[in-house]
């Protein structure tokens, strides 16, 4: 069997860009993506929509480039292994199947991070993510008593968007910490050199102000209902208030996705700013594992324009490598593309400072593993038994052990462990994962032994 160049895992602006790139120097590439189309997250059904600004249009020459690349992809598949030696494994139409390959480009993004809540569970709540991606792929315009809470970039670029598809919005409710914003003015001068961030940002802040959607300052936010969300609770300047609502969109930023580079073993690094852990790189992306690369959020999170350049910048090391082009091209080539990331990095920590990560101060009650039904205080309980870690509270209660696999509740449970336990978040063993890392059927299996 022909050994592949590169597999790239992610066809969000990192995994195209590096498969463009890729391509452009002869090296054979496979790309893998659970989506049905090129695009990520970020610009999911790109192809499909209209482009409404400069952004789409870049998005769309992007994908457009890389439809000619001739790339071989597999869309609609999903990875579940990935082995030091080489050996991708993935899943799509109900088989197994495998690719040896000289290098493993990983390019998995971000996921949204969790904000917990009393009441997040009922049917009503889901978060701003998911709530964008239907508006992109099917057209679903929020429509009655829809609330925003959280904070982000994210809550108020879909407000924007929703707002523009003649959607409708109740309010946002701003949990951001108080003063927030006085840390982030130590960082204005990087934000001031890439400035179309903070425009767009005053831009999408006006367009609420227009449609007279109120912002509120908020916190003490519980979901209320019986069968199904039907009204919000929270404290304001005046007080405690209730509100009806029928759809409650929940966001507080992203973290990068490290399913795949947590199960491979390789080493991390706790970035306190982002609250997250994240690859440990070098400045072409490689990592503790030989012949495994990271680029794009899921190496830390620096948003669209920083991922597509870091998954260039990646693919030419790659090429380097594999003896496609001399280290003095590699560098030469690499050298624009690493300042004009430099720029887009820089507005990171204004951003990071203004939108700091919600420590969560959750009642006993709330719960935080959905899968399993643990509650913070099933977690606390379990602490107080002598349980230290996310590892060990699978077997005191199961949490992380559903079918998310912890993406969802592993930061949450990480961070009622160490207040529980007194100590920093960072201290405390978060969930070690294995490989397969999505769930997958005997009859999969089966199909891959067959081949």
């Amino acid at each position: 069997m022909t050994m592949t160049d590169l597999a790239i895992i992610g066809a969000g602006p990192a995994g195209l860009s590096a498969a463009i790139e890729a391509r452009r120097h002869g090296l054979s590439v496979l790309l893998l993506d659970e989506n049905a189309a090129p695009g990520g997250r970020i610009w999911q059904a790109i192809e499909t929509r209209a482009a409404k600004d400069g952004d789409d249009r870049a998005a769309q020459a992007t994908v457009a480039a890389f439809r000619a690349s001739g790339t071989r992809a597999a869309f609609g598949a999903t990875v579940w292994c990935v082995e030091p030696d080489g050996s991708v494994f993935w899943s799509k139409d109900g088989s197994a199947r495998v690719e040896r390959v000289s290098r493993v480009l990983v390019a998995t993004g971000a996921t949204e991070r969790p904000l917990p809540i009393p009441g997040w569970t009922l049917p009503g709540v889901m978060t701003v993510g998911a709530a964008q991606i239907l508006l992109k792929t099917a057209g679903l315009v929020p429509q009655g008593k829809v609330w925003l809470a959280g904070q982000g970039p994210l809550l108020l670029l879909f407000a924007a968007q929703a707002l523009a598809a003649e959607g409708r919005i109740a309010g946002v409710l701003d949990l951001s910490a108080p003063g927030a914003w006085r840390g982030a003015m130590a960082h204005l001068g990087g934000m001031l050199r890439s400035p179309s961030y903070l425009g767009r940002g005053l831009l999408w802040r006006r367009k609420l102000m227009k449609a007279g959607v109120p912002w509120i300052r908020a916190r003490d936010l519980r979901a209320e209902g019986e069968e199904r969300l039907a009204r919000i609770r929270f404290t304001d300047v005046h007080g405690e208030r209730a509100e009806p609502a029928d759809t409650l969109l929940l966001h507080d930023g992203v973290m990068p996705s490290v399913q795949i580079t947590r199960a491979l073993g390789m080493a991390h690094d706790w970035n306190a700013a982002q609250r997250a852990w994240a690859p440990r790189l070098d400045a072409w992306g490689r990592t503790s594992v030989a012949n495994v690369v990271v680029a794009g959020d899921g190496g830390g999170i620096g948003g669209a324009q920083a991922a597509a350049l870091s998954g260039r910048i990646a693919a030419l090391g790659i090429a380097a490598e594999l003896g496609r082009m001399t280290q003095e091209a590699r560098d030469a080539a690499a050298a624009p593309l690493r300042r004009e990331r430099a720029a887009h990095l820089a507005v990171r920590p204004f951003l990071d400072a203004l939108f700091a990560p919600l420590v969560p101060a959750l009642a006993d009650d709330t719960i935080v593993c959905r899968c399993e039904e643990v509650t913070a205080g099933g977690v606390r309980d379990a602490v107080a038994l002598g349980c230290l870690g996310a590892n060990q509270m699978k077997a005191f209660t199961r949490a992380g052990m559903g079918p998310c696999q912890g993406r969802m509740c592993g930061p949450t449970v990480c961070e009622v462990i160490a207040a529980a336990r007194g100590v920093p978040v960072e201290t405390v063993d978060p969930y070690r994962l294995r490989f397969p890392t999505k769930p997958l059927t005997l009859g999969e299996l089966a199909a891959l032994h067959a081949g």
